[in-house]
This record gives C-alpha cells, structure tokens and sequence, in this order.
C-alpha cells in the first residue's frame, strides 16, 4: 500500500500520539511535549527526506484531509472538553472553589486586558487583532492540564484548581474571541455593543440550557432502561456531537459550553453505569488528544514559523518583538493574573505560586485561533495573519516552558509529593497489620483501610496509619488520595470484596498496581480481577493460621556474594516469598504468574514459620555454593526478622 493513502495517514497519526504518550509515561516526561515533537517529525521534518514518497511531508493535515481538518479538530475538541466535564463534581469545590470563581470571574478580565496589552505592546498588532488574541489567551485547556497533572502529586487543591479552570475558561476564551469579532465585523460601532452583548450572551445561555437539558435527559433514561447497555456509549457520543453541533449553528463557539455543561451535569447526579460511560470517554479522550496534537504540529513548517509580521519591516526587530511577547506572556501576564485573582484568598503563597506559573495552552488555543484568523484575513482585517504562527509559538513556548519545569517548580515550591511510594492494604487483621509495622520499619508508607472502626484498634495501637471507611464508596476516594499509593492489596475476609475492589480500582491504579489475597480453592468458577499475591496464592484462612503459628516476615539484602539461590536454600520449604524493595522505593511483589527480576542491593521479604535454634545452627553450618562455606555466603548478613 501506497505511503500516500489516506489509511496509512490514520495508522501514522495513531501511532505517533499514542507512542508518544508511552514514550512519556515510560521516561517521566511530558506527554504534550512529546507529542508535539512526534507531530514536527513525521510532518515537517519528514518532508527533508529526499524521497518522493515523503515529498511534503508523510503527514500534512491539510493536503491530507482539506476541508475535513478543521470539523475533524472541532468535533474532537467538543468530545474533550465533554469528557473535562465529566470530571468536574462539585464535591471537588469544597477547598478549591472560591479560588476558582477567582479566576473566573476577576482572573478572566485581568488577563484579557493583560493579554490584550501584551498583544499590541509586545507583538505590535492592531487594537482589534490584539483584543481578539487576548481574549482566546485566556484558555488553558484540559488537553494539556490533563496529561501535565497525570505526571504530577501537587495535592488535591492545586490539580483541581488548575483543572476547573482549564475546563470552565475553554468556552469562556472562544466566547470572548466570538464577541470581539462581531464587533470587529460590526465596524466597531459603539452604538452595537449592546446587540452584539445581547447576541452573544443570548447564544450562550440557550447553548448552556441545551447542555444541561442533554445531561439532565441522559441521566434520567440511562438509569430507567430506556436505553440498553450496549447502546449507551455510542448514544451518548452521539448527543456529545449533535449537543455541540446544534448549538454551533445557533452561534459559533456556543457548542463548547453546551458539551461542558453537560458533562458537569451528569457528574453530578446520579447514574447507573457512570464508571463505565466515563472510562470509555476517557479512553476516547486520549486518543482524540493524541491525534489532534499530531496534526496541528504537522502543520507548522518554517514558512508558518517565519510568517509572523510586525509594524516594522526589520526581520531582526520582528523576531525581538515574537521573542519579547512570549516573555510578557510567561513572566507578566500569568503571574500578574492569577496573583491579582488569588489575592487576600486563603490559599496559600507556595500554591499561588505554582499556579502562576502553570498555564500550558493546547488544542482549544490554535483551533479557535486558526478559525477566526482565517475569517479575519477574508474580511481584510490588518495583523490578522500574524495569528496563526503567534499561537504556536504560544503552544510551543508554554508546553515546553512549563511541562519540563513543573515538576522542579512544585519541588523548589515544597508542594510536590513526590512519587507515589505508598502501600494501601484493605482489610485490617493480623496479617496486614503484622505486614504494615514490616512496611513501615522499611520506612514505606502503609495505610490500613477498614470500614469497622474495632478492627482498625490493633493498626493503631502499632501506630500505623489508617483509614476507616468503604474503600469503594465515592466519598472515601475524594478524602484519600490513591495517588500516593504504589500498591493496594485486598486482603478483607470476603474473596468477591476483594475481586470487586481490584476490578474497580484496577483502571484507576493500573492492574499492575492492585492485588487481592488468594480465593477459597473450593470455589472452581471464581475468577481474580486483581494479581493474586505470592506463587501459592495463599487465602486469607491460610495466612492467619499462619499467624497463628507466629510466622513472621523476614527482609534479607541480595548481595554479589549471597545471591536469590543461597535464600531459597536458606528458606523453609513452605514459607512463601512476598515482595522485593528496590533501591528507589519500588516494591514489586510476587504472585502466582509473575517473578520480580531480584539484583544485588535489593531486599527481599519472605513469610515462613521462625526458625528453631536446631534449624538456625544447621543453616550455618550447611555450606553454601556462593559462599565461603560458612552458611552466611561469604560474609552476607542473615536474613532478619521483622
């Protein structure tokens, strides 16, 4: 098959966003900023390749899909923002929320007016131009605040602030561009302002109506059966689409309030089948995201790059100005906007601070930007082509300034939390609560979740850290954060429990991250949804008559000289082996399919019967291959019991 199939085109594009967000999510790097690298590469930088099949490029959106490109951007858009929704329960609002009205009510015309001065100051574009672009800056957007705080631990008030901003201020900031452009358009009249007020905030509140009355619709047939299982992902998307499609006639832009009222509606009543709905737009979410970042980067090339115009006809002067403008946008426009906006609020200074820094524009940014520029241009409008490269260089200057200094920032600011290194183990008994006090004396993180407030008594007189509540109810999920925790382990007395909390977390936490205790062998048809822990899969029944017995856990160090073989000699044979402590603080445990990969330096914890003093003095005097024939393997210490 041809290169220049429109097929090929589609695998490419799928390929290079999803890569990039595994490239990312395996090196700690930013996604966005990945895919915005994976996009110049198989777009512009594919066109150097001195091939015909390559000739302009392997992908170029606009040869490769003309008047397609932009309602393919528009409707993905729509479906992001939807999915932004969707995330926003008002329950989140308990500590962010005023901070948030902030930014939206004080924060926008601040930084309208900022951007708009910084437009016409920094840049040297046209009042009107200027005004229009200030308006659109004042977006953030979910397709970038999104995969920036999947890689970050800034604490529950910082992430949803940043996040309820990114997904209110998106319609906001198109909303605003569509004002300045009717007036624009009106010849700036002063006498229209009061109609073109009236249009446009009368657009608004019908496609903010529409919005809520498609949520308010889906979450009252949903859960009534007037629609089956199989069909409601795909007639809930298709709302998402007619929903912003139908608002967008009645005014340009008004649709992307129609979809994010939506979404805000049904996360907060409500509905049957939500988990599931919610993690198939979440899946579609990223693919969307992916997709689109590859083609609004393959579009630029150094035409677009060098198109950018100023009142001086200086080349130099103008590259000053583009350089200049960016400044102001990062260390003025920001900073000043949400200080102004968060000012004699209770937030406090270090989280200001952060979020002053943090503003990554993305999708919603260049398409609405791209859109009215080319409408601009048609109309004869002056500056008006300066616009499009404007906005990538803001796209470009944003993501990579504050995706690769987020992380350095929250940690110079003390509100990064650092990796998740914690252990969350479900059920409190003897056994977890014996392994927890292992856990914290290998100075791991270890909380013990309950529901029954006299089976947590003995985890707190050991001094562990616990938790007493439903580990699946939604309210324990907004006051425990699982994204401290490396591991979760179901080890509760009820095998369908423990299945069900691996099954509902496991999309959450990764499958990887959630494993549950052993089932009743007698049970033929049971099936885990989680790693089933240790190679024998041992059930909660076998391991507190373990505890019976006083098994203990014992951590011994794997050295050069006293390798996995000399433990496994050293061990009884029905002692089951448990977890291994990497140097950074992983754990990786063992369970009935995988093996963790043991090196030297990592230590090991097993579970056995204690050893009698006979077994001890045979152990040490039995020789020993990697050893020096004294039982110790050469000098290596004795496994130590917890």
């Amino acid at each position: 098959m041809a290169l220049d199939s429109l097929m090929v085109k589609i695998a490419v594009i799928g390929v290079a966003g999803v890569g990039a967000q595994w490239i990312a999510w395996r090196t700690g790097r930013p996604a966005i900023a990945l895919m915005l690298i994976m996009g110049v590469l198989v777009g512009p930088v594919s066109s150097l390749i001195p091939l015909d099949m390559f000739r302009g490029g392997l992908i170029n959106p606009e040869r490769d899909f003309g008047a397609l490109m932009e309602p393919i951007i528009k409707l993905a858009v729509a479906v992001i923002l939807f999915e932004g929704g969707l995330s926003l329960n008002f329950r989140e609002l308990r500590h962010a929320g005023w901070a948030v009205m902030r930014i939206v009510v004080i924060g926008v015309p601040v930084g309208w007016l900022l951007g708009t001065l910084a437009c016409h100051y920094g840049a040297g574009l046209s009042w009107e131009v200027s005004a229009l672009f200030g308006g659109i800056l004042v977006v953030t957007g979910p397709t970038v605040i999104g995969p920036m705080l999947r890689s970050l631990r800034v604490g529950s008030r910082v992430s949803n602030i940043l996040k309820w901003e990114g997904i209110v201020n998106d319609p906001i900031g198109a909303l605003l561009a569509v004002f300045i452009f009717a007036y624009i358009t009106y010849e700036g009249a002063s006498s229209n302002i009061a109609a073109i007020s009236f249009d446009v905030l009368g657009s608004t509140f019908v496609a903010a109506l529409l919005g809520a009355a498609l949520g308010w619709g889906v979450t009252w047939f949903f859960p009534r059966g007037y629609v089956p299982e199989y069909l409601k992902a795909p007639t809930l998307l298709i709302l998402v689409i007619g929903g912003f499609v139908l608002a967008d006639i009645i005014q340009h832009e008004t649709g992307l309030v129609t979809v994010t009222i939506m979404g805000v509606v049904m996360a907060n009543r409500p509905m049957f089948s939500s988990h599931a709905l919610r993690r198939f737009k979440e899946d579609l979410a990223v693919l969307l995201i992916s997709g689109v970042f590859i083609m609004l980067s393959a579009t630029l090339d150094y035409e677009v790059i060098t198109s950018f115009q100023t009142t001086s006809a200086d080349p130099i002067e103008g590259i000053i100005r583009f350089a200049g403008f960016l400044l102001l946008l990062l260390f003025v426009v920001r900073p000043l906007t949400i200080l102004i906006s968060l000012m004699f609020s209770s937030v406090p200074w270090n989280e200001r601070l952060f979020i002053a820094w943090i503003a990554p524009r993305g999708i919603v940014a260049v398409a609405i930007t791209g859109l009215f520029a080319i409408r601009m241009v048609d109309f004869g409008i002056e500056d008006a082509e300066a616009l499009i490269p404007l906005s990538f260089g803001v796209v470009i200057a944003t993501i990579f300034a504050h995706g690769f200094t987020a992380k350095w920032w929250a940690s110079r600011l003390g509100i990064d939390k650092g990796a998740a290194d914690g252990v969350l183990l479900v059920g409190a008994n003897r056994w977890t609560i014996d392994f927890g006090e292992l856990l914290k004396k290998l100075e791991i993180p270890v909380t013990v979740a309950d529901p029954s407030q006299y089976a947590l008594r003995a985890a707190r007189k050991r001094e562990l850290e616990i938790y007493r509540g439903d580990i699946l109810d939604e309210v324990t999920q907004e006051h425990l954060d699982l994204g401290q925790f490396q591991e979760l382990i179901a080890a509760t007395d009820n095998d369908a429990y423990n299945a069900l909390i691996c099954d509902d977390l496991g999309p959450e936490m990764g499958y990887d991250s959630v494993s549950q205790i052993g089932a009743d062998r007698d049970r033929e048809s049971y099936q885990a949804r989680g790693r089933v822990l240790m190679p024998s899969g041992p059930t909660i029944d076998d391991l507190l008559k373990c505890e019976d017995q006083d098994w203990e856990f014992t951590r011994t160090k794997i050295t050069e000289k006293f390798g996995m073989d000399d433990l496994k000699r050293n061990l009884v044979e029905e002692a089951h082996l448990l977890c291994v402590l990497k140097a950074d603080r992983r754990l990786l445990f063992y369970s009935t399919d995988a093996r963790p990969v043991v090196e030297p330096g990592d230590v090991v914890v097993s579970y056995g019967p204690p050893e009698t003093p006979e077994e001890k003095l045979e152990k040490r005097e039995r020789p020993q291959a990697s050893g020096n024939g004294n039982g110790n393997g050469g000098g290596s210490p004795e496994p130590e019991p917890a």
